[in-house]
């Protein structure tokens, strides 16, 4: 409750002071307070923010995270609230305010407290990164996560417009509109194409296996043949089903003189490097006349 409020209803300033000093109301910030006798709750934290801070006002940042059940969310950190540019509203200890010239856009219709919508809090945490790559990372895995479309991402980069980031945003958002699915394929992504320079592949390849349409994670055409590049999550979805229909792939891709390779999360997440020399090697024994780089990781 704020203090206008409780003096609107016919509170007075000694009743208030009394309720705070019989621990009954919560102080949260100034002229803010929780009617509560324990421990104030995150939800309330971020409902006193909000209070707080006159005017419009939306939860954002890793505060809009935490609300919608998205990657990068904080419970314990400062609350970010974001304003229409322009607004007078400033922040506190424990808020930061953040002010949006697209505020009318990014906010999601009907929630309670107010909060961005997932794909511009997703683009807020990307831009917050510390650099470019990391930003990728933040918004492919974040997206992929979260199940939101890259056309989604791509809108919501069209109506804000960042400057901080914008090229590699837009490379994050068309690896998503072209097909990547998983966290792994994100990693994947970021971590062996783009970090060392190797071609980018083409996602979810449709090819017929034992009379049915299976999808390939990543193809490479080179002039000496394909590669396919298989990225195994065993460790979420392994059974016996999916054991043989990936046999059968394997078969299907032989019989096709299609060549192979297989990765997994340990592998793509642990020793990306590595995973790019292996590919990086097969491309040029395919035909391929590029090499790849070295990124900041590789020893």
């Amino acid at each position: 409750m704020r203090l206008e409020q409780a003096l609107a209803q016919g509170m007075t300033g000694d009743a208030i002071r009394a309720n705070v000093a019989a621990r009954r109301w919560v102080p949260l910030f100034r002229g803010v307070y929780a009617l509560v006798t324990g421990e104030p709750t995150p939800a309330m934290w971020r409902r006193a923010a909000l209070l707080f801070i006159r005017g419009p006002a939306v939860l954002s940042h890793a505060t809009a995270a935490a609300v919608l059940g998205l990657p990068g969310a904080d419970e314990k950190g400062p609350i970010h609230v974001t304003v229409p540019y322009g607004s007078s509203a400033r922040g506190c200890d424990g808020i930061v305010v953040h002010r949006s010239r697209a505020f009318d856009h990014i906010v999601q219709k009907n929630s309670d407290p107010p909060v961005t919508t997932k794909a511009h809090t997703l683009v807020d945490l990307a831009i917050a990164s510390p650099d470019a790559r990391e930003a990728m990372r933040v918004l492919t895995a974040g997206a992929t996560q979260a199940h939101v479309a890259g056309e989604r991402i791509l809108e919501a980069l069209t109506v804000r417009r960042p400057r901080r980031y914008r090229t590699a945003l837009l490379a994050a958002a068309k690896l998503l509109i072209e097909g990547v699915e998983s966290v792994l394929e994100a990693a994947y992504a970021d971590d062996v194409e783009l970090a060392h320079g190797l071609p980018v592949g083409v996602r979810q390849v449709a090819r017929v296996v034992e009379g049915r349409r299976r999808a390939e994670d990543i193809e490479y055409a080179m002039p000496g043949g394909v590669l396919t590049v298989r990225l195994d999550g065993w460790r979420t979805h392994a059974n016996r089903r999916t054991a043989r229909v990936d046999r059968a792939r394997d078969n299907a891709a032989e019989l096709e003189g299609r060549s192979r390779l297989t990765f997994g999360y340990e592998e793509v997440h642990d020793t990306p490097c590595a995973v790019a020399r292996s590919v990086a090697a097969r491309l040029r024994q395919l035909g391929w006349t590029g090499r790849a780089q070295r990124c900041r990781a590789c020893v």
